[in-house]
């Protein structure tokens, strides 16, 4: 066997712990083996007749979610679709009104816990409150062994890590841009506006975890 066999039996072996908590939390959790077995269910999950929108997530873009529904008649809310800011902020907003909602996550704890870092904060409101349901697609690589990890997680890793990206398309001022490490900063360009922890799903099942076997996203 290859040493990337060995990472996915390990991995399936502990995401079926981690599905089994998340349920205990009042969540809908689903094992994916596969990105492609991940937008699968999630063409399962919507319909072309209710609203979808989404926030900002490379793993979606990996999954190829976002493009499918984009190409394949699904009514979205694309705020990259936007020709000017004023209004990808209302398309922005009408997102929190949609009827399902997709999203990655930070980090998951083992014991099924959402922790999430946000700049402008839509990501996690929608998580919170305002769409019908909340799709978050996650792989293996965002599971932390405690609450605890999964907040170093977030902070350490993902945040530095989006910031790169973000900075590529936009030249940003925070101290991680420069050395790849958080320092805990007070710029006006900070993506750690908001920390998040979801702690339990209410009301129960709005929100179903698909847990991806792969490493996506940050």
């Amino acid at each position: 066997m290859s040493e990337n066999t060995y990472l996915k039996e390990r991995n399936e072996k502990l995401a079926q712990k981690v599905v089994n908590a998340l349920k205990k939390r009042h969540f809908n959790a689903i094992y994916c083996e596969n990105a492609a077995a991940a937008l699968s269910k999630v063409l399962e999950l919507v319909t072309k007749e209710e609203t979808i929108s989404w926030g900002g997530s490379v793993t979606l873009e990996q999954a190829g979610i976002t493009k499918y529904l984009c190409e394949n008649g699904y009514n979205v809310i694309n705020r990259d679709s936007a020709k000017t800011p004023e209004e990808k902020v209302e398309l922005t907003r009408k997102g929190l009104l949609c009827d399902t909602f997709l999203m990655s996550t930070n980090a998951i704890s083992e014991d099924g816990q959402l922790v999430n870092v946000d700049g402008t904060g839509n990501r996690v409101a929608a998580l919170c409150f305002g769409p019908k349901r909340v799709i978050v697609v996650a792989g293996m690589n965002k599971v932390a062994k405690t609450l605890q990890d999964a907040l170093s997680r977030a902070r350490n890793v993902a945040a530095p890590v989006n910031m790169q990206r973000i900075n590529a398309m936009a030249e940003k001022e925070t101290p991680c841009v420069y050395s790849g490490a958080c320092a805990d900063c007070l710029s006006a360009d900070s993506i750690c506006s908001q920390i998040v922890i979801t702690r339990l799903c209410k009301p129960a099942e709005k929100i179903t975890v698909l847990l991806v076997n792969e490493e996506l996203g940050y």
